[in-house]
């Protein structure tokens, strides 16, 4: 048994009423149902209640948090800060310059160079930084006396100073680290460049100077600044060598009030407030660095902020029109 065919030709009357009914009769609307993330509300409620448990644990425990705040500022505080971030500074500086200068001497082609650097690596970054500091410290227990023939003489005890011990131990340990990343810039340069600026009649010399290490910053700056502020948390070890730093200054003061705990909060507060001054002046650097790369720049946090202040200002006041 067949099905009755609709045979109203579509010029009659009949035919021109079905297609009018047909043309104006509206689609459905779709009814779009989200789905529901159970799983991310019970996370999120179970983070939050292991946060509350632990402040609430931190506010029940013997802790004066009065003392915390009058030491924050503390003189003696202050000083191991800045003297932290004098060691830091100076032994990051000196850790780069040798770096670079080890990087080209792992690339050189001369195999004596590229054997001493590799071994110097090999050494600084298969030792702890802790072992390295005391190798300083107790350096005169091998030579009592620093002699360099005609330029200098001196009781080993008396050069190998608390700042100098700290200053050798963190910018060796950090040049063999700015060694690979160096050697991993240059390494990414492309080689026609190398090629076109001896072509021109460059040196080695200046086509490295000129060519490839301004191109290979781009590569090298972001791992620096993590290695800075890396340096910032691992000049904590200088204690060992009895350098006045900021945990030293910290733990002194605990020591005689007996608020330890409440002085190496302080410790960690100056810590995290260090670092993230730093980080902010990373992502800055490094987004700046990024322009050659990049067509166009990430908006900056505070530029979002702008720009989410300006849409929500600019929105009517009728609610969003359809």
């Amino acid at each position: 048994m067949t099905d009755k065919l609709d045979k109203t030709p579509p010029g009659s009357p009949a035919g021109q009423a079905f297609v009018s009914k047909a043309a104006t009769t509206a689609p459905e609307n779709i009814k779009a149902i989200p789905v529901r993330h159970v799983g991310r509300w019970i996370s999120g409620v179970v983070v939050i209640g292991l946060l509350v448990a632990l402040v609430y644990a931190f506010s029940q425990g013997n802790i004066q948090w009065q003392a915390v705040g009058d030491k924050l500022f503390d003189s003696t505080v202050v000083a191991g800060a800045g003297r932290t971030l004098l060691i830091s500074v100076l032994a990051m500086i000196l850790g780069v310059i040798l770096g670079v200068v080890l990087a080209v001497m792992r690339l050189s082609k001369n195999p004596v160079t590229s054997w001493v650097a590799w071994l110097y690596i090999w050494f600084f970054r298969g030792t702890p930084v802790y072992v390295q500091l005391l190798l300083w410290f107790n350096l005169a227990l091998i030579f009592p006396v620093l002699n360099i023939p005609f330029i200098y003489k001196d009781e080993m005890t008396d050069v190998m100073t608390p700042f100098m011990c700290a200053l050798l131990g963190l910018a060796l340990n950090e040049a063999a680290y700015m060694a690979e990343i160096c050697r991993a810039g240059i390494q990414s340069v492309d080689e026609g460049q190398t090629e076109a600026s001896h072509a021109l009649g460059m040196t080695q010399g200046k086509t490295m100077r000129r060519v490839v290490l301004p191109q290979a910053l781009r590569v090298i700056i972001p791992p620096t600044g993590n290695e800075f502020i890396n340096m910032l948390k691992t000049s904590s070890l200088v204690y060992a060598v009895t350098y006045n730093e900021l945990l030293r200054s910290t733990s002194q003061i605990g020591s005689t009030s007996y608020a330890v705990m409440e002085m190496l909060f302080v410790a960690s507060i100056w810590y995290i407030v260090m670092t993230s001054v730093f980080s902010v002046g990373q992502y800055y650097l490094e987004r700046r660095y990024a322009r050659g790369s990049l067509r166009s720049l990430p908006l900056t946090p505070w530029q979002r902020v702008k720009v989410n202040l300006a849409a929500f200002g600019n929105r009517p006041s009728g609610g969003v029109s359809a």
